[in-house]
């Protein structure tokens, strides 16, 4: 019940006020009414997540289909609040919890105040998305949209229009005849590259910022919106996580749980033996 509940911050939160999203938007663009820009607007919102809301429009200089993402007003004052209470409940944490230290809440909180107000700057989300639009531009495995940098601000952005089904709509994927084979590989050559190749990864990638374009069912690709929040690992990280993985393909349990261990993923004095097991009785039924 609570999963399904959070579900909706990603696309179904009760929009705000269209005239408010106007206003925002003109006087970010520095234009006086909506037309100078685009040929077709509509008002009510293609969709509604708990960051920001999106209308479909199309530009006035190219009859092009485009998306103009709106941040919601005061989202600052709302996040410096709750952010405030978690920074109360960290330091207690730390400070009580027989684990406080070794779990640097205090730190995480602080890492998770910068990665919110990163989101909330969509000049920083565009630029993103063109970088990593820029690293897949010959993929057949994901597509990212263009983005219109000239009308990029802070609280406004504008990218082309996509066409897809949400990754977590099985039902309509499975209508379409989509080859899930093809897509269960191509999701494993989007995150290779991204992770090892680029160390320059989607780092939102709930299901509703993952489609999939469906123009050929038995060859799908995925299509990557929302960039606002981006990744990247130190080369020490990266050796870790590719040795995992590796031992995890070799069925080597005992080296995935060495490896933790030695790279501080978990306390040092965890039992090898143990954490061998409990990584073996959740990977074999997988395999």
């Amino acid at each position: 019940e609570i999963a399904d509940e959070l579900a909706y911050l990603q696309d179904k939160v009760e929009p705000f006020d269209p005239q408010q999203a106007e206003a925002i938007i003109k006087r970010a663009l520095g234009i006086q009414q909506l037309s100078q820009l685009f040929s077709e607007f509509d008002r009510q919102p293609l969709a509604s997540a708990s960051i920001a809301q999106v209308h479909s429009a199309r530009l006035r200089q190219d009859n092009k289909a485009v998306i103009v993402k709106v941040l919601r007003p005061d989202l600052n004052e709302t996040i410096d609040a709750d952010i405030d209470l978690l920074l109360t409940f960290a330091q207690l944490m730390q400070k009580w919890l027989p684990d406080g230290k070794r779990l640097r809440p205090v730190e995480v909180v602080a890492e998770y105040r910068k990665t919110l107000f990163d989101e909330l700057d969509l000049v920083r989300e565009s630029a993103s998305g063109s970088q990593l639009r820029h690293n897949f531009e010959d993929s057949k495995a994901l597509y990212v949209p263009f983005i219109y940098s000239q009308h990029c601000r802070q609280n406004v952005l504008v990218m082309e229009r996509i066409y897809g089904i949400p990754i977590a709509n099985i039902d309509a994927l499975k209508a379409q005849n989509t080859d899930f084979k093809v897509l269960a590989e191509r999701g494993v050559e989007v995150f290779f590259p991204q992770v090892f190749r680029d160390s320059f990864f989607h780092a939102g990638m709930h299901p509703g910022n993952i489609f999939v374009d469906i123009s050929k069912p038995k060859s799908p690709s995925y299509i990557a919106v929302d960039c606002a929040i981006m990744g990247s690992l130190s080369s020490e990280d990266q050796f870790y996580m590719a040795r995992n993985l590796l031992a995890m393909f070799q069925r080597d349990y005992r080296t995935v749980a060495e490896l933790h261990v030695r790279s501080g993923w978990v306390p040092k004095d965890t039992s090898i033996n143990e954490f061998t097991g409990a990584i073996r009785s959740v990977c074999e039924p997988i395999f």
